[in-house]
């Protein structure tokens, strides 16, 4: 029995059908970890969630900020959701949107297996959030989004304001939360996320560090999995393994067998359009 850590894929059905034979997947014994963003971008978000969906009783999912947007989207009016890239438009007017779309919803912001020893995320964890903290903000949120009040939600998570301190209420307490899980790469010691900073540690501005190596934060009782930082690379270091790389844009699909030896499985992702550039 294996368990295989897979990172963002945005889309890119193919490049997952080739990992899955590479690791040569059995769903009879193997479980399969998703760090979040399975859509948008790739050309086939359709066929990426439908898999996945398919798979769900050997699987775990934590979500992206894609995967929240495209909840977000589906609780707009029919002219709005219109508008959206054709990627994300073949998922919202297909027959099986609404099957899709609630399994979505029901999906984890932060997964932790203390028996196989490793945690999950989409981005990171606040500098002052010890693996236990982390677990009982991802909780808040993930029973208001499973719940009738999940259209609030969604109406009101979008923002880069405030930066998460615990006396928030309200959306903008859920907000914060969701910011942290989906969306940090950067943050200062006080945890204020530097949203506009998205290259490789050195690019970013003076006063900002990548979550996982920030100056005097709490211990993590448990190593990281985690994607969302294509620009990072892989990455395999102090408790972290950030493994977006970037197959939506010319790189590859990960898979990282977790166990007490850790081994890596890659295929090529997406090939991009001429004059198409990467992007976060």
């Amino acid at each position: 029995m294996s368990t295989y850590a897979i990172g963002d894929i945005q889309g890119c059905y193919d490049a997952l059908q080739r990992l899955l034979e590479k690791i040569r997947f059995d769903p009879v014994k193997d479980r399969l970890w998703f760090c979040g963003d399975l859509v948008n971008r790739g050309g086939q978000s359709l066929e990426t969630l439908r898999l996945v969906h398919s798979l769900a009783i050997h699987s775990t999912i934590v979500l992206g900020n894609h995967d929240l947007s495209l909840l977000a989207i589906a609780q707009r009016q029919e002219a709005e959701q219109r508008k959206v890239n054709p990627d994300l438009g073949r998922i919202l007017f297909a027959d099986d949107r609404d099957v899709l779309i609630d399994w979505l919803r029901q999906q984890k912001l932060l997964h932790v297996d203390r028996t196989l020893g490793f945690a999950m995320v989409h981005a990171g964890l606040a500098p002052k959030w010890s693996i236990k903290i982390a677990e009982a903000r991802a909780r808040e949120v993930e029973e208001l989004l499973r719940g009738e009040s999940h259209r609030k939600l969604l109406r009101n998570m979008y923002g880069d304001k405030p930066a998460w301190t615990p006396k928030l209420t309200g959306p903008e307490r859920f907000r914060a939360i969701v910011n942290v899980f989906t969306r940090m790469r950067y943050c200062t010691p006080a945890g204020r996320i530097g949203f506009d900073d998205k290259g490789r540690p050195g690019t970013q501005k003076a006063g900002l560090y990548p979550w996982f190596e920030v100056p005097g934060h709490l211990p993590r009782e448990l190593p990281v999995v985690c994607g969302h930082w294509s620009t990072l690379g892989l990455f395999m270091g102090l408790g972290i393994y950030s493994i977006d790389t970037g197959a939506v844009w010319g790189g590859k699909l990960t898979a990282l067998e977790l166990g007490p030896e850790l081994r890596l499985h890659q295929v090529d992702g997406r090939k991009m359009a001429s004059g198409e550039k990467a992007g976060d």
